[in-house]
């Protein structure tokens, strides 16, 4: 795969090229008050890079179309046809001996004889002398500068290597095969997550550099220091308490950048932003990321190609196993250790430090206790609240709505609100919805759970404040609360935003995120909206507006400052009937009934995003992630749009049956926020979640509740997911501090807040950017982490390296006549 490349223009005429490297999270998610606002706009340019098509699109698109194709003829016939079954690869008698044979010769040879020396009947073998080369003296891999520092830093702990020419355990030719894959899927992620300013972990993206062309990369670092230069003022803080200080005065108030007088223009599908009503006129928009479709296909067509290879499926089987086997030997051999080094760590243990439900569902994250009492008080103390109208137009007090369903303040309990999930609602996510409907009354959903009725979203907001009270209380516990933007109509924003002001519904331990449902089937059979745009438009203009003159959105402002990114959410199980290719309709030509695909939403709201957040980033404000529901049921396909275009995603269990995707997975460090409790009584039961085989495999895992009022009993939500995760499947007090550890750095909280938490250096590789003493993760733990991540990117660079070589080497060879 060609190396793409990105430029940075300063000015007309004028480019340079622009690095790949990771974006510091204080860059992405910096404050208003700590940027330096030039006086003219006068933003740089960032060009996302167009797909050259190739004879090989065919054959990855006639793949793509065979892939989902069965997938369309149920998933019965999906998992016998598609699915691999992670066997070790069988090779005929000749080949096997073969290798084997080359293999005992080569090794016996001295490793640094010259190719000459080699004898003519092995010269067809020469690919198995050149990475037993490779393997064998030392390379830029071993040269790094953090690997080097990190060995240095870590303690002492008994580590498990694997010595020999060949380590992978597999022939080297399929290594290369494999590794050459692995790599071109990384630098597809990539390239993604650079042009959007999300994250990507940088122990991979240097690895990944070591195998590009290291001129592009030097061009590239210049690129972003001088799109950063002047706009970031380093804090020096001498005493740095783990507690960060407290906000005074309104948390809603600030001061508004001036009016760039921006004009904006949807296209196909996506924003575009011109300076000027002239450059609108002539169609000239600023030179920024505007991603490009047929890229975006071409990209995901190669992934379905790599996800469906046999001999791929297998390697990464391999690797998986081998990471599973080598975390139990480690803890078999220095579990008492790290309970020795937590031990010695004074005040702090599993209950004081810091942990973030990184998906919980605003509408649902009470238990049913707090809004059974919630409804009594509000019965008791405010019956003649005006709070709906009824059918005929009349308006209807408190009192007399639950008059007309016949329920009086004593009678109504836990068991009468029928709220929480059964075995009922078990692959049927239909009954999972209607429980959302206390006491089976959608009246009461409208009064109680809604941001936006007839009383202003009032008696939501007190319970929001009162469960953010009770985090508070905890002080260790944090929430990234889920609120809906629906995409109906414009003035959704306006609405939350007022709701979130008027009620001054904040808190220091609670940012937001705004999960957009996939409904538009539902809109467009009503006559709501007339085409995809529509939704595409209400959902994303208002915040261009906002970016642009932050005065014509005050409120909206003020509440964006606490928004972290957004969701994706609805039923995966849905068969999808309509594929996202080359042929389908633009948004603006969706008018069909029928819902687009999982891939066409999240495309879509990845395009807008990246557009966003190059604006905002030039505006000196904070910018957004892109975090949906990925993997939860349904097709494999959606988490190869997750892997492409998501920091982190939620769910994930589909991972499980995609050995090549969970490797990529662990490779690129993909945050994966687990609710094992609410997939027990949805799809999957709970032995049987993979979240214990992901942890002791190094994904990036943490734990959440999703939705407490249906899946949980206590007060403390979150620590009854920990308690049961830690009773079922036996973890120790380091496994359950790592994955707390996990959610605050995948967790959309501000980088100077995370520092606190964390520690100063929580954003460097290894030991150097673990705090023992506010994490109570110990640096063995972590250690051990970071140099399994760092063997295994080095089984595939070097891999990927020979069969580059091997490709070269094959070239210049001359014709056998």
């Amino acid at each position: 795969m060609t190396s793409e490349l990105f430029f940075f223009t300063s000015g007309p005429g004028s480019k340079k090229k622009m690095d790949k490297e990771q974006i510091p999270d204080d860059i992405l998610h910096k404050d208003a008050a700590d940027e330096f606002l030039p006086p003219s706009f006068e933003p740089k340019s960032l060009m996302f890079p167009k797909h050259i098509r190739s004879n090989m699109d065919e054959k990855f698109k006639e793949l793509a179309d065979k892939i989902l194709n069965r997938s369309l003829q149920g998933q019965q016939y999906f998992q016998k046809e598609v699915t691999a079954p992670y066997e070790v690869p069988e090779y005929p008698i000749e080949e096997r001996e073969s290798r084997s044979y080359f293999e005992r010769q080569l090794s016996s040879r001295s490793h640094h004889s010259p190719v000459s020396e080699i004898s003519p009947s092995d010269r067809d073998n020469l690919e198995v002398f050149r990475f037993d080369q490779a393997l064998q003296t030392q390379d830029s891999y071993d040269e790094i500068k953090e690997v080097r520092e990190e060995y240095l830093l870590a303690p002492l702990f008994q580590r498990i290597s694997i010595v020999g020419e060949n380590n992978s355990g597999v022939p080297i030719k399929d290594l290369e095969e494999a590794s050459k894959s692995l790599v071109t899927a990384l630098m597809i992620r990539e390239k993604y997550m650079a042009v959007s300013q999300q994250s990507f972990p940088n122990i991979t993206a240097r690895f990944l550099q070591n195998l590009e062309d290291k001129e592009e990369f030097k061009g590239l670092s210049e690129g972003f220091k001088g799109l950063m230069e002047g706009s970031v003022r380093q804090k020096v803080i001498d005493d740095h308490p783990i507690n960060p200080p407290e906000v005074k005065g309104d948390p809603f108030q600030c001061e508004f950048p001036e009016n760039v007088g921006c004009h904006l223009r949807m296209k196909h599908g996506i924003v575009y932003v011109f300076k000027n009503k002239e450059s609108l006129e002539n169609d000239k928009p600023f030179d920024w990321p505007y991603i490009d479709k047929d890229t975006f296909l071409a990209d995901q067509n190669m992934m379905y190609a790599f996800i469906s290879d046999g001999p791929l499926k297998s390697f990464s089987y391999r690797r998986l196993s081998y990471l599973s086997a080598r975390f139990q030997l480690h803890v078999l051999l220095n579990e008492l250790k790290e309970s020795a080094a937590q031990r010695e760590v004074p005040h702090r243990d599993f209950y004081n430090i810091r942990k973030v439900d990184t998906h919980v569902h605003a509408s649902s994250c009470m238990n049913q206790k707090h809004l059974v009492r919630f409804i009594k008080k509000m019965m008791r103390n405010h019956p003649n609240d005006v709070v709906c109208k009824d059918n005929d137009g009349k308006e209807m007090t408190l009192r007399q709505v639950f008059d007309s369903m016949n329920i009086t303040t004593f009678g109504i309990n836990v068991d009468m609100l029928d709220v929480h999930a059964d075995r009922n609602t078990f692959h049927r996510f239909d009954k999972f919805n209607a429980k959302y409907n206390p006491v089976g009354e959608s009246r009461l959903r409208e009064i109680f759970i809604k941001t936006d009725n007839y009383i202003d979203g009032k008696y939501f907001a007190h319970t929001i404040k009162e469960v953010m009270s009770d985090l508070e209380e905890s002080k260790y516990q944090m929430a990234e609360l889920r609120l809906s933007i629906y995409g109906k109509s414009r003035d959704e924003w306006d609405k939350l935003a007022m709701w979130a002001v008027n009620h001054r519904v904040y808190s220091p331990n609670v940012m937001w995120m705004i999960q957009t449902p996939r409904l538009y089937d539902v809109y467009r059979s009503n006559n709501l909206v007339k085409n995809f745009q529509d939704i595409l438009e209400n959902i994303f203009l208002p915040l261009f507006e906002v970016t642009s003159d932050p005065k014509s959105h005050p409120e909206l402002h003020n509440f964006l400052r606490y928004v972290s990114g957004f969701d994706s959410v609805d039923d995966e199980s849905k068969t999808e009937h309509i594929r996202f290719d080359y042929d389908s309709p633009t948004p603006d030509l969706w008018t069909d009934e029928q819902n687009p695909p999982y891939s066409y939403y999240i495309y879509y709201m990845y395009a807008n995003i990246v557009v966003l957040n190059h604006f905002r980033r030039e505006r000196g404000l904070h910018t957004f992630t892109l975090r949906p529901h990925c993997g939860e049921a349904g097709n494999v396909t959606h988490l190869v749009a997750g892997f492409m275009l998501a920091e982190n995603i939620n769910h994930g269990l589909v991972l499980r049956k995609v050995p090549v995707l969970q490797y990529l997975y662990y490779l690129s460090q993909i945050g994966i926020a687990m609710s094992p409790l609410s997939n027990n009584s949805l799809f999957l039961s709970y032995h049987r979640n993979p979240l214990p085989e992901y942890f002791a495999r190094g994904l990036n895992v943490s734990l959440s509740t999703d939705d407490p009022l249906q899946f949980h009993f206590t007060k403390e939500p979150l620590i009854e997911e920990y308690s049961i995760a830690a009773q079922v499947w036996k973890l120790n007090s380091c496994d359950m501090c790592e994955i707390a550890r996990n959610s605050v750095i995948m967790s959309g909280f501000p980088h100077s807040v995370k520092q606190h938490w964390l520690g100063m250096n929580y954003m460097k590789e290894g030991v150097a950017g673990n705090d023992v003493s506010r994490s109570n993760v110990p640096d063995l733990r972590v250690a051990y982490r970071y140099e399994t991540l760092v063997d295994e990117l080095k089984v595939i660079c070097r891999g990927a390296q020979s069969y580059n070589s091997t490709q070269t080497t094959s070239k210049s060879s001359p014709a056998k006549i």
